[in-house]
């Protein structure tokens, strides 16, 4: 029983992968390739980053797609057992993504996640410039009442 719910999550996890690609190209403005998606993951918590490659540099997008963080969300707990990865990179390059797992005890508690996100940019694009967006303006923040 257990073999065949390995082979359903499997089936599940290659699913949740292909939508993460389809949806890291669904960005209107910047749907090009190569594109690197670094995301981080706990419970109750999702950071993702998406890095567009744009020749000489690499522009940071805000994730477009309302659809993302659910996806990356349940590519996680798709996973058996308690020793799930906590952060991954996405490479989406030709047509092909590549994804790389990272499980708590291969990173350094005492390291910042932008760093260790640094390394994979320099790892996957070499050393390029990185241009953000500005600010979002107070008018285009979402506000909630209490």
């Amino acid at each position: 029983m257990s073999d065949r719910r390995s082979a359903v999550a499997e089936t599940e996890s290659e699913q949740l992968l292909n939508e993460i690609g389809r949806l890291l190209m669904e960005d209107g403005e910047y749907s090009s390739e190569p594109t690197l998606l670094y995301a981080q993951l706990d419970h109750n918590m999702i950071g993702e980053s998406i890095f567009k490659e744009l020749g000489n540099q690499l522009l940071f997008r805000w994730p477009i797609n309302q659809r993302l963080p659910y996806a990356l969300l349940e590519l996680w707990e798709a996973q058996d057992g308690q020793n799930r990865w906590s952060e991954l990179e996405y490479v989406v390059r030709d047509g092909k993504f590549d994804v790389a797992y990272f499980y708590p005890d291969e990173i350094d508690p005492q390291e910042d996640v932008t760093e260790r996100r640094e390394r994979a940019l320099q790892r996957h694009f070499g050393d390029k410039p990185i241009v953000y967006p500005p600010l979002p303006t107070e008018d285009e923040l979402q506000s909630y009442g209490l």
